[in-house]
């Protein structure tokens, strides 16, 4: 089984790039089933019940939100509680809206897809994710589950390589996402186990990490707040193609992926 695990996709640029590439990696059978981390979709900033659907109709099995995910509140609250493939961290504090887990049957395969979110230097007090993970992976396993995938969305390298090896052995893959800047330490290990630290950005690349660059620019300069703005220009699809043996849940094979969107 083929699956594609797309990183942080950033405002109506970047949707167009999954619309593009998901389709035509589907349609030519180089994917299997999609998980696409959508937390900067709406405008660079948090997703809405619209985008979310859009996605869904566009090839995309799963979306994992980040941090960014009730940046719309208004906008997701409602559909994040009744639509269980769009997730949130699962290690956000108790009595946050939707869930951080969820099986979904593909192929006849029943596939978990877990996120959680790193603690080093991101904005909000976000439980351990290791203990969350060791909880929702019985879940999953208890739900079905043969194939197990984790969306690690963190600032540090450092914690999600750690997450990776702590899991290794118990879930097809670890990917991280959060930073819009693809690694190249993509690894099989000896236990089926495969991981890249960060998956990068789908959206715009002529831009500071899918912004505009004037206004993010003058920020550093001034330390005065400026509006960002989606940048437009030299779209790529980014993230990673994995291959996993379905009847034993391990992983075979990684490979990045990173295309240019041409006009």
């Amino acid at each position: 089984m083929k699956i594609l695990m797309i990183g942080d996709t950033y405002g109506e640029p970047g949707r167009k790039a999954v619309e593009i590439f998901v389709g035509r990696m589907k349609k030519s059978g180089e994917a299997d089933f999609v998980v696409c981390n959508a937390e900067n979709s709406a405008e660079g900033s948090g997703i809405t019940e619209g985008i979310a659907r859009e996605l869904f109709q566009n090839g995309c099995d799963v979306l994992t939100c980040g941090d960014h995910v009730f940046d719309r509140k208004r906008e997701i609250e409602n559909y994040i509680q009744k639509e269980p493939r769009v997730l949130r961290p699962a290690n956000f504090p108790k009595g946050a809206p939707g869930a951080g887990s969820c099986v979904v049957e593909s192929r006849g395969t029943k596939i978990g897809v877990l996120h959680v979110a790193g603690q080093a230097f991101m904005r909000y007090h976000f439980a351990s994710p290791f203990h969350t993970a060791d909880e929702e992976i019985e879940k999953l396993k208890k739900a079905g589950a043969s194939v197990i995938l984790v969306d690690m969305h963190a600032e540090a390298t450092s914690e999600k390589s750690a997450i990776s090896w702590y899991l290794d052995g118990r879930v097809a893959a670890v990917v991280g996402t959060h930073t819009h800047v693809q690694t190249a330490d993509e690894r099989v290990s000896e236990k089926g186990t495969a991981c890249i630290t960060d998956l990068g950005m789908t959206g715009p690349y002529d831009s500071v990490i899918g912004a505009e660059k004037g206004p993010i620019i003058q920020r550093f300069l001034t330390q005065i707040h400026a509006k960002k703005e989606v940048a437009q220009n030299d779209v790529r699809f980014s993230g990673a193609l994995i291959t996993v043996d379905e009847r034993t849940g391990r992983a075979t094979a990684i490979e990045r992926v990173h295309k240019k969107l041409t006009p």
